[in-house]
């Protein structure tokens, strides 16, 4: 809640009152998209202006990470099984273990899988501000969050342009 003051003229002067108006959600939204549209337009007058060499390899991984995070969250259940089947024909185990182990490295290994996809999201968001200034220079930024280069994934696809598609990663098994 704010106060306003009118002022108003009468047979004496002016008088001055206050009243307290509701801070409503009208005004948060046009303060928001005001917001937005200065950021966009600052982003646009920075890629306009970017010289031949300008990399875009921070913009192109933060928008991979921010759409794909999610495909690897709903993704981990089917990951979580493919890997761990793998995983218990590999080991040396008796037959028991390998039944025992079943449920909670399923389900232990699916909370990852969804807290991995998390984390690539969220590094997604944290690096679009990032790739927008770097573009202009041929500069990039480290990725924050770097499984996602190193681990196997259901689905892997070369991309020559826009994004990096891979998704479906496997966050148990990141290689080195």
């Amino acid at each position: 809640m704010f106060e306003s003051f009118e002022l108003e003229s009468g047979g004496k002067g002016l008088t001055a009152t206050a009243r307290k108006e509701p801070c409503t959600s009208g005004a948060l939204r046009r303060s928001a998209c005001k917001g937005l549209i200065g950021m966009l337009a600052i982003a646009l007058v920075i890629t306009s202006t970017a010289p031949a060499g300008a990399s875009t390899e921070t913009l192109k991984r933060s928008v991979s990470n921010m759409t794909q995070g999610p495909l690897d969250m709903a993704l981990s259940p089917i990951t979580t099984a493919i890997n761990l089947t793998q995983k218990m024909m590999d080991v040396d185990d008796s037959v028991a273990v390998r039944v025992i182990f079943a449920v909670p490295g399923y389900i232990w290994t699916t909370g990852v899988g969804m807290g991995g996809g998390a984390l690539r999201t969220v590094t997604g968001l944290l690096e679009v501000v990032p790739g927008l200034l770097l573009i202009p220079f041929e500069a990039d930024l480290d990725p924050l969050f770097d499984p996602v280069d190193r681990a196997p994934a259901l689905v892997d696809i070369e991309t020559p342009c826009c994004l990096y598609v891979k998704f479906g990663i496997d966050y148990t098994t990141v290689g080195n």
